[in-house]
């Protein structure tokens, strides 16, 4: 049985439990398994009228919904190729990967979408919305599956594109049936034995490889995904479903953290001096030196502000899982402080989403967790992660040359560099095309400094560093914060690190990064090669004003 034919025997044999919810107010909006399927029946009915087959490639633009699961079960049921895209993304962008993959249909959640897409694309495939495909008499065709081999194509998901056009990662039904075997492993692991479903909350876009990764993992076991339908409303969302874990990136974790300190910083008093001697007295203790009375001071701290910072998340929160990004050890080490575990995901979407996910008992904060069952990981040239397994994508839609870029002897080059301990726990330390080679010959990644440098800055939004060909570092700096700020922190940094490392100048722009000024990716990961272009006049004034 393959992991479609799983998940379809499962809502079949538990017509009436609840699998899928929808926050919408005040409420969540639940479908049991036996509504699902008709809606998975009505959308197929809706792509066998449109004379889509096997092989054809469907592009589905529309935000997280219960309707937009359906669909995409429904191609697969067909074997129809899905291409879930992002609704926030440029319309140009949008279209370039439409044409790339020579999509059919596309199937858009409202009419603001189709729109945008018929006026950069006049020539595109009919645009549908989901209101007309859900509006589709299901009559009586078979329930059957479409045979799908292993090496089956199931979707076509578009690389971020950092730098250059984005790219269709195929994945396969080989693929998943790998992926899901262990997603659902490691996740019994934290759960233990239950006798009730698990609740999960869902945030993060379907169009992403993780968060797909994770729709079917739900799917394929017994769980209840509540969907978020307002990212504004977040924390109201968590309380409705009253998570037993949830997926996340780094950034809104840095963003609870920076929020709870700040706002203990306003209030002061004795709930700041409490928060400060359980953060003393956890730390000593970690570190295997606790003094005489931090036992009362952090049964103090659990009592009262601990448990405070931990009601929104939920009674019933176990973990957070963190992928996407490396997440800054304060932060992690700050949930584990408060009883919330952050278990952190490595991979990319060629990988499947996943490549390492870390043990519940035996989390290293700052590391990523071992390899996954069944796939080897190496360190190759300037120490870049090689990954070797049935998570591995066959390559790029229609892109033999890019393929073979990445692909070498079966082992997937990720462009990331990393390191492994003894335990077998892997960080990840840069990105290799994003390395800095000074003038001098010294070779520098980024990442790790500007994730310092942000930390440190309350109210930046982003730190990009540029010196590639240059003589030294320089910085551009987003946010809300005062130059005289960024030169104390640069100097504070400055002083641990070797001359090399060290910051000479920085750029401070107010207005940050963003999708929609095309300077970040899909996924939120900086755009360099555009931002570099976007402030080439910039950043040649850094370095003429410095040399002055």
């Amino acid at each position: 049985m393959n992991f479609l034919e799983n998940i379809f025997d499962r809502l079949g044999k538990a017509p009436y439990l609840p699998v899928l919810q929808e926050a919408r107010s005040d409420a969540m909006v639940t479908s049991g398994c036996g509504e699902l399927l008709a809606l998975i029946r009505t959308a197929r009915a809706f792509l066998t009228y449109a004379g889509l087959k096997k092989g054809d490639r469907c592009a589905l633009l529309a935000h997280n919904s219960i309707r937009w699961a359906a669909l995409d079960l429904a191609m697969m049921a067909e074997g129809i190729i899905a291409v879930p895209l992002y609704a926030r993304q440029a319309p140009a962008e949008l279209v370039a990967m439409m044409k790339d993959c020579q999509t059919s249909l596309v199937l858009c959640g409202d009419e603001s979408l189709r729109d945008a897409i018929a006026g950069a694309w006049p020539e595109s495939p009919p645009g549908i919305l989901l209101d007309e495909v859900f509006a589709t008499e299901a009559g009586q065709q078979s329930d059957a599956l479409v045979p799908l081999a292993d090496s089956d194509p199931v979707t076509l998901i578009y690389t971020s594109g950092t730098s250059g056009e984005a790219k269709g990662a195929i994945l396969t039904v080989g693929n998943l049936n790998h992926m899901l075997a262990c997603t659902t492993a490691r996740l019994d692991l934290l759960m233990g034995s239950r006798k009730e479903p698990d609740r999960v909350f869902h945030y993060l876009p379907f169009c992403f490889a993780g968060s797909w990764v994770l729709l079917l993992t739900c799917l394929s076991c017994s769980s209840v995904l509540a969907l978020s339908t307002d990212l504004t409303r977040l924390a109201e969302e968590i309380r409705m479903a009253k998570p037993h874990y949830f997926l996340n990136v780094p950034t809104l974790l840095e963003r609870i953290r920076a929020g709870v300190e700040r706002e203990l910083e306003k209030r002061g008093g004795m709930a700041l001096k409490l928060f400060q001697n359980g953060i003393a007295a956890w730390l000593r203790s970690q570190a295997g030196k606790p003094q005489w009375l931090d036992s009362l001071r952090l049964a103090l701290a659990n009592r009262t502000v601990f448990a405070a910072i931990r009601k929104p998340l939920g009674p019933n929160l176990k973990a957070l899982i963190c992928g996407s990004a490396p997440l800054a050890k304060e932060t992690q080490l700050f949930f584990l402080m408060l009883g919330v575990p952050v278990l952190q995901v490595y991979g990319l979407t060629e990988t499947t989403a996943i490549c390492t996910m870390d043990h519940p008992g035996r989390i290293e904060p700052s590391r990523v967790g071992p390899a996954i069952p069944g796939i080897e990981m190496k360190l190759g040239e300037d120490d870049e992660i090689l990954v070797r397994g049935p998570n591995i994508f066959p390559g790029y839609w229609n892109r033999p040359q890019e393929t073979a870029k990445v692909l070498r002897d079966a082992w997937f080059h990720t462009g990331d560099q990393g390191e492994v301990n003894g335990a077998g726990n892997w960080r990840i330390i840069g990105r290799l095309k994003n390395l800095i080679i000074l003038n001098s010959g010294h070779n520098i990644a980024p990442e790790p400094l500007e994730e310092m440098l942000l930390r440190r800055l309350a109210g930046a939004q982003q730190v990009v560093f540029i010196g590639n060909g240059r003589g030294y570092l320089t910085a551009l700096v987003t946010g809300e914060v005062a130059p005289e700020r960024v030169q104390a922190e640069l100097d504070a940094m400055n002083a641990q690190l070797p001359h090399y490392k060290q910051i000479r100048a920085f750029h401070l722009e107010k207005e940050p990064f963003t999708i929609e000024n095309g300077l970040l990716t899909a996924n939120g990961k900086l755009k360099r090669d555009a931002i570099l272009a976007r402030y080439q006049a910039q950043i040649e004034e850094l370095y003429c004003r410095k040399s002055a």
